[in-house]
């Protein structure tokens, strides 16, 4: 079953990398978004690997692990992956299905692409990310 633009938007608008942007930019992250299809126990995201995409869960489940330790639970409209695509650091946990689980993803050249387009979505963009780097410390 394929998502319409309005749907992925919405599910979109709920990543804090991207709360600050209007609809006429998430219609454009929208329709960079793919969704795609993982069997149960399939590890989507691997610790210490370079970030090359990032999630927003359909349906299904996963686990985040961190040194080999369950740290969360990812199920429906739970995201990952978004601040490795943007700051090009290495993933910082493993992710793993724990059933079948559809996604939507978006690739960091898609959306790097995208930020050189419109430098307005860059400059929030950037300050979501520096929000989120600052509370994390």
């Amino acid at each position: 079953m394929n998502l319409g633009k309005n749907t992925k938007i919405e599910l979109i608008k709920n990543i804090p990398l991207f709360s600050r942007c209007s609809r006429k930019e998430l219609a454009e992250v929208a329709a960079l978004a793919d969704e795609i299809d993982f069997p149960a126990g399939k590890e989507i995201i691997r610790e210490g690997e370079r970030g090359r995409e990032f999630f927003v869960l359909l349906d299904g489940g996963a686990d985040v692990i961190r040194s080999g330790q369950k740290i969360a639970h990812l199920a429906k409209g739970d995201f990952v992956g978004e601040i490795a695509v943007i700051a090009r650091i290495p993933r910082t946990a493993t992710v793993k299905t724990t059933a079948p689980t559809r996604a939507l993803v978006v690739t960091d050249q898609a959306l790097r692409g995208l930020l050189r387009r419109m430098p307005d979505m860059q400059l929030k963009v950037l300050q979501a990310v520096a929000e989120r780097l600052v509370a994390s410390h």
